[in-house]
């Protein structure tokens, strides 16, 4: 079940004035070009900022993302039709013959068991045509990201059309892998308070290496994030073999 921070519907509404500016994106857009994907997959597609980046663009995209409120959000952005909206996760996609597969933000680490993970990057591969690519981002354990949110002041905006609203984190529970935490939004408006309570889980590189060898992919390359130098692994992978060879 997605967090409420994209399912509740009032959340989801303040989602992108909270994620503030996408130049991050810009990235995978880049990515995109170099690997000459002309049919894109957006896996966990929120809000459907990089759907509609790519989509703008010229691409044919799906955007894929089980939180029903954060696709209204996206479904309403997308004034021209120009995205194939899909309300789900990875295992229920067809054999989408899609050039390229992404999956950025947290979205890599929202799954806490192996058996999730797996059932995920199996579904993705069934919706990748042969010689497709996977490229996902996550963030690296050893820089201890946790720390620096437990250090987050709470922020306040003037959100249009809702007025001003508070957001507070508090990390709850580390037990590594895993790491909890709390946002807490307060509508100033009329008081309103709503929470969101989050896991992820930070796998090391070679963790995520020998998960995708295991099901059906040949690593490419491991990047840097552009945008956020030290921080961040950027994977790409080549699906390989039948689609049967991951199922």
């Amino acid at each position: 079940m997605p967090d409420a921070i994209f399912a509740h519907p009032r959340l989801a509404a303040v989602y992108d004035a909270f994620d503030g500016d996408r130049g991050d994106l810009a990235a995978y857009l880049d990515i995109a070009t170099q690997l000459g994907a002309d049919r894109v997959l957006d896996v966990g597609c929120e809000t459907g900022s990089l759907a509609l980046l790519l989509a703008e663009h010229g691409r044919t995209v799906v955007g894929i993302d089980p939180a029903a409120a954060s696709l209204e959000i996206a479904k309403s952005k997308d004034r021209e039709g120009l995205v194939t909206w899909l309300c789900g996760d990875a295992t229920i996609l067809p054999a989408l013959d899609i050039d390229l597969a992404l999956m950025t933000g947290n979205v890599a680490q929202v799954f806490l068991t192996d058996d999730d993970w797996t059932r995920t990057l199996r579904g993705i591969h069934a919706a990748l045509r042969p010689g497709a690519h996977f490229v996902f981002e996550t963030r690296r354990p050893e820089r201890r990201a946790w720390e620096d949110w437990a250090a987050e002041a709470p922020v306040t905006l003037d959100v249009p059309g809702l007025g001003m609203v508070q957001r507070r984190l508090e990390v709850t529970d580390v037990d590594l892998p895993l790491v909890s935490f709390r946002f807490t939004y307060r509508f100033l408006t009329d008081g309103e308070v709503v929470t969101s309570d989050s896991t992820l889980r930070f796998r090391d590189r070679d963790d995520l290496e020998s998960s995708l060898v295991a099901n059906g992919y040949r690593m490419m390359d491991v990047r840097d994030a552009p945008d956020r130098p030290g921080r961040e692994f950027v994977f790409i992978a080549e699906r390989a073999g039948s689609r049967q060879s991951a199922e």
